[in-house]
């Protein structure tokens, strides 16, 4: 189990998809899955010019964790049956260019790029969590468990940048308002097509 005591087993190809809110389930399953999947992508890119360095054991263990959580987004999308976003080969390149460019700027570089991108996904796994307890909690309790897991992940991950430098990366706040733009842009587009 992971830290938080999730599973992270096979979930159940029943889930019940009566009385849920499909198409508010779909949305928010596509685009975590998309986020996971770039997440995975950005560190790949991080690993690929910082793997053998310092900062190269902080970066792969972050990239665990993203490696769980794309897998139990994989399995979800089974079990409710919600379509991947067409923009998945996109994600696969500028997930990869914007880890690796980050890295090449240095270790603290690339944990600006971190700080910047979980700061975006927790507070959307935060928007997320409201929705779906406005919803119905019961309804949506395991969904629940999951992201209030995967979000405190995210949490950890961007308290890991701040105490390795990526505040002291040249014009970061440029840096991280660019990259939360593009954040936003993407969960924008992943929840829709």
């Amino acid at each position: 189990l992971p830290a938080g005591g999730v599973s992270l087993r096979l979930c159940s190809t029943r889930v019940t998809l009566e009385g849920i809110n499909k198409p508010v389930i779909d949305r928010i399953i596509r685009v975590d899955h998309a986020g996971e999947y770039g997440a995975n992508r950005i560190y790949a890119g991080q690993m690929a010019v910082l793997g053998r360095s310092s900062v190269g054991p902080i970066i792969q263990q972050m990239w665990n964790q993203e490696k769980d959580h794309l897998k139990k987004f994989n399995e979800l999308m089974v079990a409710y049956r919600v379509r991947p976003t067409v923009l998945l080969p996109f994600w696969n390149v500028a997930g990869f260019v914007l880890g690796a460019g980050s890295a090449l700027l240095g270790k603290k570089g690339a944990m600006a790029c971190t700080v910047a991108i979980e700061e975006s996904i927790s507070d959307h796994y935060n928007s997320q969590i409201r929705a779906l307890v406005e919803e119905d909690p019961e309804k949506y309790k395991e969904l629940l468990q999951i992201i209030k897991q995967f979000r405190d992940d995210e949490r950890e991950h961007h308290d890991i940048g701040l105490e390795h430098d990526a505040e002291a990366t040249p014009a970061y706040s440029v840096l991280k308002t660019a990259i939360q733009l593009g954040c936003k842009a993407a969960i924008f587009l992943s929840e829709r097509i």
